[in-house]
């Protein structure tokens, strides 16, 4: 049915609406329930139980094995992350204009609202992605474990994971906007873009930890967040994303509860562990760095690439990120992921963690160019040019890294087998 013209029109309230509510948190707490019960424990042992199974059906040597689940993992998270996240568009909001008002089909007996010109994701899709998401999630949890179990834990193996990781960091934070959307009910561009940084310096704040302390603890936030994620995702193929748009509790969205979860896990969980944690090995005199300017050098390059990029937006001509909000996490993203990369690598092998990461560079040279006015009207070609060029020298990082790891250690990525001797 065609869109109605000349007009926007506010939407009736739907007669099943508090049924889907309903609904919502019907589905959330038994699907909750059952996270915490031994059903849980039960479903990793079987996993693990399968994949121990694979690979000794095999035959051969297991020294890498372990590498395929997070490569596995990583094709599962970024398909499900590019089909919601960035497959399906959304209008544009320019700097002092009202957020887009959703334009309603004339029949109402569906509460069916989108964009003009634009369309909600299929529902089918919302629950191959949850079901994708949740399978990323348990392979990312069994990897570890599979690895100690038939003694084939690596080096490569940890970066491989942990390395993934970091990249996929910023499919989490930008596939749930796809569901909250933005507007009056949704969440803007800059607030994900703040999100977004709080997931990642939650991240790296872990692997400093680590750096300093010699221990990584992975807090239980992550957990949280895909479990959240998978139920959202699910939830929304029923009920359909005008759910998420109502008031649920004294006038709160459902977007400030994914706000609050966010920043929460990030200040009662991940910030305070560890803290506690390098606040015991300085206790026990077991820190590996001591002065003040080596023990924050991890985070040095994280703090410049987030005063760049916030630079950027705010004195952006064009509005850049208001624009290409996708593009731009993903350009931040891909940045973030190198540098915590080369963290964990200064962290395995023991050596000094480099103060500035290359990658800045790039990213400096263009925002001077953007803001200097000599290329006017190619804001966003270089937005592109930059993300396509950070991507492929991360993915050439990662190559030549795997590559040297592997034959240090005689290993094959990828393979079960050992490379046999000249």
């Amino acid at each position: 049915m065609a869109l109605l013209e000349g007009r926007t029109h506010s939407i009736s309230p739907h007669p099943g609406g508090a049924e889907q509510l309903e609904a919502v948190e019907r589905i959330s707490i038994l699907l909750l329930a059952c996270i915490h019960s031994e059903s849980w424990s039960w479903h990793f042992q079987r996993v693990e139980d399968w994949w121990g199974l694979q690979q000794e059906s095999c035959g051969g040597s297991t020294q890498d094995g372990a590498q395929k689940v997070p490569d596995l993992w990583l094709f599962l998270q970024v398909a499900g992350a590019l089909t919601v996240g960035f497959c399906f568009p959304f209008p544009v909001q320019r700097r002092g204009q009202q957020p887009p008002v959703p334009v309603c089909h004339a029949s109402l007996l569906e509460r069916h609202c989108e964009a003009p010109d634009h369309q909600h994701v299929p529902n089918g899709v919302w629950i191959v992605v949850g079901l994708l998401n949740f399978m990323a999630y348990t392979l990312d949890g069994v990897d570890g474990k599979q690895a100690r179990r038939t003694n084939s834990s690596t080096p490569l193996g940890e970066l491989f994971d942990h390395g993934l990781d970091s990249w996929a960091c910023v499919y989490f934070v930008v596939t749930v906007y796809s569901t909250f959307g933005r507007g009056s009910t949704g969440v803007s561009v800059f607030v994900l873009y703040l999100l977004l940084w709080v997931v990642l310096f939650s991240f790296i704040l872990s692997h400093w930890e680590k750096y300093n302390t010699g221990i990584l603890f992975l807090p239980w936030g992550y957990d949280v967040s895909q479990v959240t994620i998978s139920i959202v995702y699910i939830v929304t193929a029923f009920v359909g994303v005008e759910a998420w748009y109502a008031p649920f509790l004294f006038n709160f969205l459902y977007r400030d509860l994914f706000t609050a979860m966010i920043i929460a896990c990030a200040l009662t969980v991940t910030l305070p562990m560890s803290l506690y944690n390098f606040y015991k090995a300085y206790k026990n005199n077991t820190l590996k760095h001591h002065s003040v300017y080596e023990i924050l050098l991890p985070l040095v390059s994280p703090v410049l690439l987030f005063l760049l990029c916030t630079t950027w937006i705010f004195l952006s001509p064009t509005d850049i990120l208001e624009v290409q909000p996708r593009l731009f996490y993903f350009m931040v993203g891909t940045a973030f992921a190198n540098i915590s990369c080369q963290l964990i690598v200064c962290q395995m092998s023991s050596t000094r963690c480099q103060p500035l990461n290359w990658m800045l560079l790039p990213i400096a040279a263009v925002l001077l160019l953007v803001l200097s006015g000599l290329a006017p009207g190619s804001e966003t070609l270089l937005l592109y040019l930059l993300t396509a060029f950070l991507t492929l020298a991360h993915i050439h990082y990662g190559v030549v890294v795997v590559s040297q790891l592997s034959r240090h250690f005689n290993i094959r990525p990828f393979s079960l087998r050992k490379p046999t001797p000249d």
